[in-house]
């Protein structure tokens, strides 16, 4: 039983490639409009704790493209959290389905869906990680890039989520990393270790700095991310002021490469992380990025799924 939950304990360097190669095949015929049934007759429970655009979309229209039936939870719609303890909720959800895709705050909830089921566990996104969407950009790099090994990332925001899945994905693919992020928001140190581990095996490069000039210079792909993330709210004021030298705009794009490209996991906030000129530049790639997660998706649900 395969699941995907954290990039760096799920994913080797060879299934990296296997997924990226996986996708890149089922984006060809989608695009094409051949769709094969690879998992007729399989059932995916989408259970829902935190609000999704892409996560939802993406793994519900791929999971039916694939010929298999998406079933969508809410936290309204089930008893987790409602006094069901997670260790019962996975033992019933592994007798009725064949797997299970999770987007919710708290990590140890993920790890206990898979620790008390029986059946492939997805993380569609905690509060600590969200590698479905790493995955999704490895794929819009390698498409716009050629390969990944060698390339410079450069992430500048906020130490969330996101940055720690690229921190744990640029090391896999043997791409440089550098995050740029004031301090105090930072990436956890467990993140920034693991990263080297999988950087002296790839060769890869893992910097962590607070100046976000440093982190661009000649960088291939420069990534931001909202500076509030969900349950952040009340600290939007206070965090637009920590956070106003990361914005990447026209004169932080200068110092990286000439062909570099911009990356962003929306939902993308003008005027603050990012602005218009940058986003809505031929530079961004965001939009191919947003439609990758569909392509990316659905090579997770092959590879854990038909195992």
């Amino acid at each position: 039983m395969k699941h995907y939950i954290d990039f760096h304990e799920d994913v080797s360097v060879s299934e990296l490639d296997e997924l990226l190669d996986t996708a890149i095949k089922l984006k060809a015929k989608t695009k094409a409009g051949v769709f094969e049934p690879l998992l007729s007759g399989k059932s995916l429970g989408m259970i829902f704790t935190k609000s999704s655009t892409r996560t939802r979309v993406s793994f519900e229209v791929g999971m039916y493209q694939l010929g298999g039936q998406p079933l969508f939870l809410s936290s309204d719609d089930i008893q987790l959290g409602r006094g069901e303890t997670i260790a019962d909720t996975a033992k019933v959800l592994s007798r009725m389905l064949d797997g299970i895709m999770i987007r919710t705050h708290d990590h140890r909830d993920i790890v206990d869906l898979r620790n008390y089921g029986s059946i492939p566990v997805i993380n569609g996104l905690s509060d600590d990680q969200h590698p479905t969407q790493a995955l999704a950009d490895l794929l819009t790099i390698r498409e716009h890039k050629g390969a990944l090994r060698g390339l410079k990332l450069a992430y500048v925001g906020d130490g969330n989520n996101v940055a720690n899945s690229l921190l744990q994905a640029c090391a896999k693919a043997g791409m440089h990393i550098s995050v740029a992020s004031p301090q105090g928001y930072t990436c956890p140190e467990f993140f920034v270790r693991q990263a080297h581990t999988d950087a002296a095996v790839t060769g890869s490069i893992v910097q962590m700095t607070a100046d976000p000039f440093e982190a661009v210079k000649d960088a291939d792909v420069v990534y931001t991310d909202t500076w509030t993330s969900m349950g952040q709210e009340e600290e939007k004021k206070h965090r637009a002021e920590i956070f106003a030298p990361y914005q990447v705009n026209a004169d932080l794009m200068s110092h990286a490469a000439k062909d570099a490209i911009f990356m962003h996991c929306l939902p993308a906030y003008r005027g603050y992380e990012v602005t218009a000129d940058v986003i809505d530049s031929p530079c961004s790639v965001v939009f191919d990025e947003a439609e990758n997660r569909l392509h990316a998706h659905k090579a997770i649900l092959v590879h854990c799924l038909l195992r």
